[in-house]
């Protein structure tokens, strides 16, 4: 995205302290929240449509198609502004780290830059000026425009430091890596091993982080996923595992399905630094590590780092899938486990082969196992599972704050307030 001339409001940057709405800019939003939130989706979708038409290379080379078509990324837009402001009028000086902390990686994960914020801004304030029409006052946009910049100012400085934590410029967070390897894990899962083409060491990465990929399609555009992960932290290559993803459709699973096609051994994959903010903290803790799916790629490389530094205290692996044969990582799933000195895995399975117990078949039911007190649960998958696990937790008397969550793709789950504490 090109740049702006238009000055970053440097009046309301900070870099950790508690954001913080002026006065009347507090009243004035509050006031004007309820209009706001209701219209909020269609401020979005008209703010898209406004940064499009200007930019009509960022759909194809920024953005994700796929969750631009199904209207997700609007919604996670939508449900960001919205949490935000909502926490600078009711929760004023407490930092909304939570929202801050996932769009940050994200962001870091594409080569967003400080530059970029005064375009979205553009757009966005004349969406909500447009959608909010005779009830757009000055006072209103000035109050919506200070919501915004503290947003972004704070997004500005955790993604300046994400940036010098990985040695790049910000923004340039892509190199070229080779592909050493890959491994078809089952009909629609492959991975990659791939290492650094320019030979300098593969970046450091904590177990539970993600890539993004970028890859050139037939029609030009350079479309970005991101995948995590899943071998051991301190190894010198790095192996991430792809799903086909709706591969009939379009844009759905475009860039699984190139990869699936068309990257083989020996070529070269454009690669971003490692990412993400769900990662295992240096604890003694018991552990839940659940997955569902190709949720499981975190949670491999989370137990590749138990197992390498012996980690003593419980770990409980829980993961569902359709069946035995769409499981992947299953071995290395069942591998990293018994190397554990208190692991223990419970499958379940939607269609089990053969002699597979009744109390393992279907969704995922917590109800007969054992819940360690003080456990911390880290959890990855589709929504559904991952709220279905969440709230068997919270009726375990598991602590919200030690219930931690990944989300391939918009996070829609996020502005829920009461996940603001995890």
């Amino acid at each position: 995205m090109p740049g702006s001339p238009t000055p970053l409001n440097t009046n309301l940057r900070c870099q950790s302290g508690p954001l913080m709405l002026s006065q009347k800019s507090a009243e004035t939003v509050r006031a004007t929240l309820p209009a706001v939130g209701e219209a909020i989706g269609t401020i979005a979708d008209l703010f898209y449509r406004k940064l499009f038409a200007a930019h009509p290379e960022l759909p194809r080379n920024l953005f994700n198609r796929a969750h631009q078509a199904a209207g997700t990324q609007r919604q996670a837009l939508a449900g960001a502004i919205a949490a935000c402001a909502t926490a600078l009028v009711e929760r004023p000086g407490v930092r909304p780290d939570t929202l801050l902390s996932r769009i940050a990686h994200k962001h870091a994960s594409l080569g967003v830059s400080a530059a970029q914020y005064p375009v979205v801004h553009r757009h966005l304030s004349a969406a909500i000026a447009e959608v909010l029409g005779d009830a757009a006052s000055e006072e209103v946009i000035a109050a919506w425009d200070e919501v915004y910049w503290l947003m972004a100012n704070a997004l500005i400085e955790t993604e300046r430091r994400l940036y010098a934590e990985q040695g790049v410029l910000a923004g340039g967070t892509w190199r070229q890596w080779d592909v050493i390897e890959r491994t078809r894990e089952t009909a629609d899962v492959v991975t990659f091993l791939i290492r650094p083409a320019d030979g300098r060491p593969a970046p450091a990465f904590r177990a539970g982080q993600y890539v993004s990929v970028q890859v050139e399609l037939a029609d030009g555009a350079r479309q970005i996923r991101q995948y995590s992960l899943t071998n051991a932290p301190d190894a010198t290559v790095r192996t991430f595992s792809v799903k086909r993803v709706n591969a009939g459709e379009d844009p759905a699973g475009e860039v699984s399905g190139h990869l699936h096609d068309h990257v083989h051994d020996g070529d070269e994959l454009t690669v971003s630094a490692p990412y993400g903010d769900m990662v295992l903290d240096a604890t003694d803790a018991p552990l839940l590590l659940a997955s569902a799916g190709i949720g499981c790629t975190p949670i491999v490389a989370m137990l590749e780092e138990l197992a390498a530094r012996g980690h003593r205290a419980p770990v409980i692996a829980v993961h569902a899938d359709r069946s035995p044969a769409d499981h992947a990582l299953r071995a290395d799933q069942e591998r990293l486990v018994t190397k554990l000195a208190q692991g223990t895995a419970h499958v379940w399975y939607e269609r089990p082969d053969g002699d597979w117990p009744a109390e393992r078949t279907g969704h995922v039911d917590l109800s007969g196992i054992g819940i360690p007190n003080g456990v911390q649960a880290y959890l990855c998958g589709p929504l559904p599972f991952m709220r279905s696990v969440r709230t068997q937790l919270l009726e375990r008397g598991v602590h919200p704050s030690a219930i931690h969550y990944e989300v391939f793709g918009p996070d829609l789950w996020l502005p829920r307030g009461d996940d603001e504490g995890r």
